[in-house]
């Protein structure tokens, strides 16, 4: 068996018109007609052929191993003919080796249909549905009979119903990471082979081989029966394959996936699934890594991908913004004590040049006169003789000094007095 998750060459089962027939699966009743001696013949592929351009003399296209299906609609065509017409298209259709023949619907086969199966043994069998329900059992278990199929070396697992497949070679901890997982409460499929067959539309199932089924090998303990240990809800017998999560070395001179962008995916039975690669080395808490790339796999399906996001928001704070304006020296922070070089005191003209020196209350004079009486107002923002007032340094009084302060926990009244 190829290791290290390699796969054989995809295999087709060999199947006989016997088998499909006795399929417990089968959900349709299929009487035989004609014959019987000849249900050995072989089925090859896995769809069924409803061609009714043969009876018609047009056999252009026509596959002997599939299963043949005749429904209302050629028996209504048959009806048509006379009897001369319908015996040579009922001989030259029966006469191209055909595995077997199907006819569906709550008719009768017609008798040229039955003498033609006769003198050309071939298989011709009669079921009371209708053509959509009859195709759809036979190609249920066409499917099940004749899927590609191969085996490779992993460990098959069902996580969080994501069925992930562990791959690495041997002795790197495949099965001692999936006995972790069973303990958190996950199903085990398989351990050492596992058996995968294709499916339409273009699925992977992954089952245990019969004679390891519910069995684990751990290195030190041999050979476990999970089953038995831990109950029928530790183990399940099949599982679509999800994940590929491949279990690597630690080597610190490879370089690693370290946001999740880059995308692999590992081909089984010409099916592309997606692969994760984990450095594995002691102090690593797998099981905790794998229930993690489980819960992102449900959340991709869910159409959240973490990394794009995640790179999405970066580069969105990577676009050029304009400049902020400063704001005005009114509503900016106060100088800090020890500073080389105060702030610079702005006006709102100085930032909006189109603006006047009344657009902020910070002009207001902060002192009022000595004498207690308020100055006549002239025009807001001019001085009496129409002129634009000297605007005196914060915190002083039109002459220049300092207003006087009151000590420390006394008003000003107090002061006075």
């Amino acid at each position: 068996m190829p290791e290290d998750g390699r796969q054989g060459d995809a295999i087709t089962r060999a199947l006989t018109v016997r088998q499909l027939v006795e399929d417990p699966h089968m959900t349709i009743p299929l009487r035989c007609l004609a014959g019987k001696g000849s249900l050995d013949r072989p089925l090859r592929h896995p769809r069924v052929q409803k061609n009714g351009l043969a009876l018609a003399g047009h056999y252009h296209g026509v596959v002997p191993t599939r299963v043949q299906v005749l429904g209302e609609t050629e028996l209504a065509y048959l009806a048509s003919l006379s009897n001369e017409a319908r015996s040579v298209a009922s001989r030259g259709f029966f006469s191209l080796g055909l595995s077997c023949v199907v006819v569906t619907g709550k008719h009768d086969a017609p008798r040229a249909f039955l003498a033609s199966a006769e003198a050309t043994s071939t298989p011709l069998f009669l079921t009371d549905a209708r053509s959509s329900r009859a195709i759809n059992a036979l190609h249920a278990v066409l499917d099940d009979l004749l899927a590609p199929h191969t085996q490779l070396h992993g460990v098959l697992i069902d996580v969080f119903g994501v069925g992930i497949l562990l791959l690495g070679k041997s002795g790197i901890g495949k099965s001692e990471c999936a006995l972790e997982l069973v303990m958190r409460g996950h199903r085990l499929v398989a351990d050492d082979v596992v058996r995968c067959d294709w499916r339409p539309p273009g699925t992977v199932f992954g089952q245990p081989a019969n004679l390891l089924r519910h069995h684990i090998e751990i290195r030190g303990l041999g050979v476990l029966d999970l089953r038995q240990l831990f109950g029928i809800t530790a183990i399940r017998g099949r599982k679509r394959i999800d994940l590929i999560v491949r279990l690597c070395e630690w080597n610190d001179k490879e370089e690693f996936d370290r946001l999740g962008i880059e995308e692999h995916f590992h081909s089984i039975l010409g099916t592309p699934i997606r692969e994760v690669r984990v450095p594995v080395r002691p102090g690593r808490d797998m099981g905790s890594i794998i229930e993690m790339a489980a819960r992102n796999e449900l959340l991709r399906r869910d159409g959240h991908n973490s990394a794009t996001e995640f790179l999405e928001k970066i580069e969105s704070n990577l676009v050029t913004r304009p400049a902020i304006e400063r704001e005005p020296e009114s509503l900016s922070a106060p100088a800090v004590p020890g500073d080389s070089e105060p702030p610079t005191t702005q006006s709102w003209s100085s930032i909006f040049p189109s603006a006047s020196g009344t657009e902020s209350s910070a002009w207001v004079r902060a002192v009022r006169p000595l004498d207690g009486t308020s100055p006549a107002s002239p025009e807001r923002g001019r001085s009496p003789d129409g002129t634009s007032p000297a605007s005196p340094e914060r915190g002083r009084t039109v002459d220049g000094t300092s207003p006087a302060l009151p000590e420390r926990g006394r008003t000003v009244k107090e002061e006075k007095e």
